[in-house]
Formats: C-alpha cells, sequence, structure tokens
C-alpha cells in the first residue's frame, strides 16, 4: 500500500518527541472527543474484542488496511473472514467501502493534546475505510505518542515529501443545522481506537 512513510518508528520517531508517557493525556482526550477507546494486551484480545463488535452490530461486510505491514494484523483479517466478508484489496475496497459496515485501519501514532490519531492517508484505500462505514476501528501502538499538535506536525516533517497525512478526533460531527450536535453526518458515527500493547510490530517490504 502506497504511505508517505514506510516505516514510521524507524525513520520519524525520536524518544525526544515520541513517547507512551503522553498516554494518559492522549485517553483523556479522546473520550472527551467520543472516541470509544479499547487498550488491549494483545492481537488474540483485539481479536476478541472485534468478534464481539462484528455480532453485536451483525456487521455483514468489512473494508480493511494495514495487514500488508502488520503481520499480526494479517493474520486477524484471515480469522475475521471466516465470519463475514472482509476485503482487504484496494481495488475491492474501492467497490465495497461505500456499503461496508465496518472499515479497519492503522494510526501511525497519537496526539495527547487533542485525543487525535495521526492516519497516513496516502493510499485511495487507507482515506476511503475511515471515512465511508458508519464505524471505524483504527489500531494503535499505546507507546507511539506525541504531547501535541506542534510535536506532531515535527515527527511528519522528518519524512513527508508527498501525499496525504489525516489526523481523526473522534466520530464525524456537525453542528451546521440550528447549532445541534449530530454524530456521523459526514463519515462514521463510532471511532474505536483499539490499542494494542503487544503484536503490532511492523513488516517493511
Amino acid at each position: 500500500m502506497l504511505k508517505v512513510c514506510d516505516d514510521w518508528p524507524k525513520e520519524a520517531f525520536t524518544d525526544e518527541l515520541v513517547s507512551g508517557k503522553y498516554w494518559n493525556d492522549f485517553s483523556v482526550n479522546a473520550k472527551a472527543a467520543a472516541a470509544e477507546l479499547w487498550r488491549v494486551p494483545d492481537m488474540l484480545e483485539a481479536r476478541r474484542k472485534l468478534e464481539e463488535l462484528i455480532e453485536s452490530l451483525a456487521v455483514k461486510k468489512v473494508v480493511a488496511v494495514g495487514g500488508g505491514e502488520l503481520p499480526a494484523l494479517d493474520h486477524l483479517y484471515d480469522e475475521l473472514a471466516k465470519r463475514t466478508e472482509l476485503y482487504t484489496d484496494k481495488f475491492d475496497i474501492a467497490r465495497q467501502a461505500p456499503q461496508a459496515d465496518l472499515g479497519i485501519s492503522v494510526a501511525e501514532f497519537g496526539v495527547g493534546e487533542t485525543g487525535s490519531v495521526c492516519v497516513d492517508t496516502y493510499a485511495f484505500e487507507s482515506r476511503v475505510v475511515g471515512m465511508l462505514p458508519p464505524v471505524h476501528v483504527v489500531f494503535l501502538d499505546p507507546a507511539y505518542m506525541v504531547r501535541d499538535v506542534e510535536t506532531a506536525f515535527e515527527v511528519i516533517e522528518k519524512v513527508f515529501k508527498s501525499g496525504y497525512m489525516g489526523f481523526i478526533t473522534g466520530p464525524s460531527r456537525t453542528a451546521d443545522i440550528e447549532r445541534v450536535l449530530s454524530l456521523g453526518v459526514h463519515g462514521p458515527s463510532r471511532f474505536i481506537i483499539m490499542a494494542v500493547e503487544q503484536g503490532l510490530e511492523r513488516q517493511v517490504h
């Protein structure tokens, strides 16, 4: 999958800028923005949580990215495909995303100040999985946190040459009509951050 950076931890992260010590701020601010935060110890528990979500929502169709760089996530997708229709090919995603019930993607890091996640959205498929389905789950390593938005741009600046990046802060929301807050009008009505403590090691091709 086309990305701004193939290996963010290796090429963009330094101990001075990226640290798990900002997790508490991130957690508080993400929840304040109406994001659902699921912190799990490993990919086995992440799979269990996703299976519960699929069953509770009667999910029939899933579009997902990130398996190519994260072997454990690729394996998880193989398992989920036994329970529901799951599409990871970019052309299949383009066709199926408008009708999908669930989109799954990967965040590069979180921002403590705002509770946002930063997503490498250079590839078309990485954009639509987080925009078109009504529920979006994003995988995140809780050790990859920055203090604030200014620091986030310092990190991005290290590797950005062309493409697209995105910051996601909670589910889609608008208050354009009579100043009444509505969720899910321009994107997902539920945004779930799956913070996995172990198992999100990358495999760069």
